[in-house]
């Protein structure tokens, strides 16, 4: 039999480890920043284009490279991190297994100019899919450039699998905040398209943190800091009323890396227990030193997830110390939700004593045994009868009933969840929520096509201040906005908010646009064929009824009324299942 097994060529087994590491355009600049923080640089500048597809650029005033150097970077399992197997179980650095660059030189075209403080010229290298297509000298400042251009161009089938620009944009100012929020003591900027998203000065954790998510983001953190014989543990939590309905703000980092740990996850989520409503989420931004030698960081290619030696220790110590400080900075609200805080006594109050009697006032006149001749009017008696007359079947037509629903049915609520209402044959129970979904979405859709949805002026203008992230993603949002009612304009770092569609209120505007600016993993998890489409799903997912609203007898006929107006009814925007039916053999069937 002859030989079947060969070694791969080393520019397949090259495209082969890249996708396990690089994935999208934000794998390349996770890997080329941390390739800048372990140089050393002090400062670091992201450049991309078209949303990474196009150029991925990271400029460094880091230590360099020397020529021999760079020309074996790209080599793989080329690395100046690790000399023997036992240097694995003391990792201080970002990279060490030397993938990375190997990686991303195997599927797209790198410019390389980098030079050592010891050198006079720095070294330029042009690489195209893993050769080396020239090396010259040139003249640049200390430090490392590395330009990533067409991403993908030799495996058209990984770049076909790639999301919409905005997406991408999104997964890589999710990496750029990772690697940002980690080392505040380094400044960083970040350019899109020649148009500046972040300039990130050098500071403190918690001044990083608002520069980031914005100035506001300060006032709702909680400070935590504990130092124990297992690990160091400092960083910030976000106060229970601003939880979200989202993970967007969730951030543990060890020895300075960026991690993902739901066991460690779960640690905080039950320091919060009682204290958030169900579905939605802490944040935090916590901040672990530990020794390297008590931790495993090489069992998952992204190096994003690690094993820890003493992990049921650590988990009690992070359940400990966050609820200490949720206690210690009164963070815990008042569960008591049937209390009129109109009738709790002023705090400067409680500790003293009356003075004087408080003043009666009494009628002496009154009396309560003299007739009154107060005849009540007509329309008042006549209101308590409303709604009690019964219809008579014969003015009622068949062709007036949708699913079988009387023209005037009585209406019910169940639960502070469905309502229910009579058919013919038996009841028929509806999610509010879901319902309600199915309503506006249909109404905004109808909107998108015909432009004619009214909006309501607000007396007066409401102003959100933006973080960089959502100012970048702003611009693919307005034109539909706009279209389904909105009048929103940018100003600096504001959104002047001047006109709202007509069944959206003040009260919801402010968690609207909150809600608008998800995370990309959540706008993944939403079917869509198109922009408009998507965003016709989540104003209608903000907007609608929740779960545990007390509706009146009206609303929750106007309701079903506008429910079955609908052009679909079985499912909400979302394919969920908007209501059952209870046939009259059935119920008779339960009762035998």
């Amino acid at each position: 039999m002859a030989d079947i097994i060969s070694l791969l060529p080393d520019y397949v087994a090259n495209q082969i480890a890249a996708g396990e590491v690089i994935q999208r355009p934000a794998s390349v600049v996770k890997e080329l920043l941390e390739n800048a923080i372990d140089a050393k640089a002090t400062e670091i500048k992201l450049l991309v284009n078209g949303s990474g597809k196009t150029l991925i650029q990271v400029i460094d005033n880091g230590i360099g490279m020397s020529p021999t150097d760079v020309r074996l970077a790209f080599e793989r399992h080329a690395t100046s991190k690790i000399k023997i197997a036992d240097d694995l179980f003391s990792i201080t650095s970002k990279g060490f297994r030397g993938e990375a660059l190997a990686s991303i030189a195997a599927i797209a075209q790198l410019d390389v100019q980098t030079r050592i403080a010891e050198e006079q010229m720095a070294s330029t290298l042009k690489i195209s899919g893993s050769k080396v297509t020239e090396q010259t000298v040139s003249v640049a400042h200390k430090g490392t450039s590395i330009a990533v251009k067409n991403l993908f161009y030799n495996v058209p089938a990984r770049r076909n699998f790639l999301k919409s620009d905005k997406v991408e944009l999104r997964h890589i100012i999710d990496e750029f905040h990772r690697v940002a929020l980690a080392h505040p003591e380094v400044k960083f900027s970040f350019l899109q398209n020649n148009s500046e998203l972040f300039n990130l000065p050098s500071c403190s954790h918690k001044k990083r943190i608002a520069n980031i998510f914005g100035n506001k983001t300060e006032e709702k953190l909680i400070p935590m800091e504990e130092m124990t014989s297992v690990a160091g543990i400092e960083g910030f939590v976000v106060k229970p009323e601003f939880a979200k309905k989202s993970r967007g703000q969730q951030f543990f980092f060890v020895n300075h890396r960026f991690i993902k740990s739901p066991f460690l996850n779960h640690a905080v989520n039950a320091a919060f227990e009682g204290l958030i409503r169900d579905q939605f989420y802490p944040g935090y931004f916590i901040y672990i030193q530990i020794d390297p030698k008590s931790i495993d960081i090489n069992i998952h290619p992204t190096k994003t997830e690690i094993k820890f030696e003493e992990e049921q220790n650590l988990y009690a110590i992070l359940k400990s110390m966050t609820k200490h400080s949720l206690g210690m900075f009164q963070a815990a609200p008042v569960l008591d939700f049937d209390r009129d805080p109109n009738l709790d006594t002023p705090y400067d109050l409680q500790n003293k004593n009356p003075t004087s009697e408080p003043n009666i006032e009494v009628d002496s006149s009154f009396n309560p045994f003299q007739r009154q001749s107060v005849n009540p009017p007509k329309a008042s008696w006549e209101s308590l009868y409303s709604g009690m007359e019964i219809p008579d079947a014969s003015d009622i037509e068949g062709n007036e009933l949708k699913l079988g629903v009387e023209q005037a049915p009585k209406v019910f609520q169940l639960l502070r969840k469905f309502v229910v209402t009579t058919t013919r044959s038996g009841l028929l129970i509806i999610d509010q929520q879901r319902a309600h979904q199915r309503v506006l979405y249909e109404k905004f859709l109808t909107s998108l096509t015909k432009r004619n949805m009214l909006s309501q002026q607000l007396i007066f203008p409401k102003e959100i201040e933006l973080s960089q992230q959502q100012m970048a993603l702003f611009s693919g949002l307005e034109e539909n906005l706009n279209a389904m009612g909105f009048v929103v304009k940018l100003r600096g770092k504001k959104l002047v908010i001047t006109g709202v569609p007509s069944i959206c209120n003040d009260k919801q505007i402010e968690k609207l646009f909150e809600d608008i600016f998800i995370s990309p993993d959540d706008e993944e998890q939403v079917e869509s064929f198109s922009k408009g489409d998507f965003m016709a799903k989540l104003l209608a997912k903000s907007l609608s009824i929740k779960t545990n609203n007390i509706l009146s007898t009206e609303e929750q006929q106007a309701l079903v009324d506008d429910f079955f107006a609908c052009k679909e009814t079985l499912t909400c925007p979302f394919n969920r299942k908007i209501f059952i039916t209870l046939e009259k053999q059935e119920l008779e069937k339960k009762l035998n």
